[in-house]
């Protein structure tokens, strides 16, 4: 039988036998459900980050957690050496569910950007004419889609950033939000795509102006420059859409997505284009062993079920009225509040740089009161709870928040 741990005991080994690349909240889990979380000890909390958004479907979802027993009693892996009887009804299913013509399935959401990135690249030297070497990508500044080595070429972020240096060439980046800045850079002709998220969530939850997106489109399909939308976060339902894009009604020419394509089960993601995209990839170009494999697969169908059965883009686009518009009520009396912004259920609250309680300890107090949220950008708390969440479980929650807030005004 094995050893009983207690937190601290756990919290201890981490620190003693794990490299030191997160400050996680000093709380540790044992058990999910729904919109709850249990430690080792049995104290119960309130769910407001969930998985920065890899659990849109809620914990341990019944209906995904039977597609995973039901699948690993058969077959986990092949490789992609051989064909499964499950990679081809998913992508039949994934590429119907979003309207488009292929998939390639990977496994972590930067594995999907680093595919969009190098589908972009092939499609620009073969469809644009672009000379050999010379494509280039735009990105925005305040990106994230991860620390690999090309992600953090992107960013603008000094801890991702600072000495993992030489870069990966070929990148150049704009000011979010700024069509202006879209249109110079995508004149360039040796420009093959521009990736962008729809609303910039590391960052703390930017949410551009109205249009933003639309005239990313305009440009794009106006100079012969493929849009990619990184919906690893903002998509499958999160904020209100199945994807943040349809907001607008625009359509990227590549979608990546990942989290909660899985309901945060196992990592899972795809990337998705129509057929003079994709094709332009052939075999050994590019791939993964574990990519497509069949307990992913059925997962992945499993859980974009559930977001389609259980009507979540519809809830969290309620929800997250319901949220910003009870908060929305009190910002008056917290003059350290500088803003709440968001769309569906992925939301921030900007503190005052200056304030004398910082974001990290506003979300311990949250943390004691029985509600887990983090700090991004040392002043800045995200909200965004499983999409599952009832109005009262939210009610509670907001609860939660404001006898904090009003604790450190």
């Amino acid at each position: 039988m094995s050893k009983s741990f207690s937190s601290q005991e756990l919290m201890a080994l981490e620190d003693h036998h794990g490299a030191h690349n997160y400050h996680p909240v000093p709380v540790v889990l044992s058990r999910g459900e729904g919109v709850h979380l249990w430690s080792p000890e049995g104290e119960k909390y309130l769910d407001f980050l969930s998985a920065y958004s890899a659990v849109n479907q809620g914990h341990c979802h019944p209906k995904i957690v039977a597609a995973l027993v039901e699948q690993a009693s058969r077959l986990t892996l092949t490789s992609r050496a051989f064909y499964n009887d499950c990679l081809g009804p998913y992508e039949k299913f994934v590429t119907e569910f979003f309207g488009y013509q292929r998939v390639l399935p990977m496994n972590t959401g930067v594995e999907g950007g680093e595919t969009a990135v190098k589908i972009c690249r092939k499609w620009g030297y073969q469809k644009k004419k672009i000379p050999t070497e010379k494509a280039r990508v735009v990105f925005a500044k305040g990106n994230f889609w991860g620390r690999t080595i090309s992600a953090i070429s992107t960013s603008t972020d000094p801890t991702s950033r600072d000495e993992f240096g030489p870069y990966t060439p070929g990148f150049d980046l704009i000011p979010y939000n700024d069509l202006g800045a879209a249109a110079a850079a995508l004149k360039d002709p040796h420009v093959a795509g521009i990736m962008l998220e729809p609303i910039q969530g590391e960052a703390g939850v930017v949410v551009p102006d109205d249009g933003y997106l639309r005239g990313i489109r305009e440009l794009c399909t106006k100079h012969n420059v493929l849009m990619i939308a990184d919906e690893v976060q903002t998509g499958i339902g999160r904020t209100g859409r199945m994807l943040a894009c349809d907001h607008e009604g625009v359509r990227p020419d590549i979608v990546i997505l990942g989290k909660a394509l899985s309901g945060g089960v196992l990592p899972v993601s795809a990337v998705l284009a129509d057929d003079d995209v994709m094709m332009c990839i052939k075999p050994g170009e590019h791939g993964s062993t574990f990519g497509g494999n069949p307990l992913a697969c059925k997962v992945a169908m499993a859980a974009l079920q559930v977001v389609r059965d259980e009507n979540l883009c519809d809830r969290a686009a309620r929800a997250g009225e319901r949220f910003r518009g009870r908060l929305g009520e009190s910002i008056g009396r917290y003059g350290w509040v500088q803003k709440i912004r968001g769309k569906g259920l992925l939301n921030a609250v900007v503190v005052d740089p200056g304030h004398k309680h910082s974001a990290w300890e506003i979300c311990m107090r949250m943390m004691k009161a029985g509600l887990l949220a983090k700090p991004t950008h040392d002043h800045i708390i995200r909200f965004a709870p499983p999409l599952v969440i009832s109005d009262q479980e939210l009610d509670r929650g907001i609860d939660i928040i404001e006898k904090v807030f009003a604790s450190v005004n």
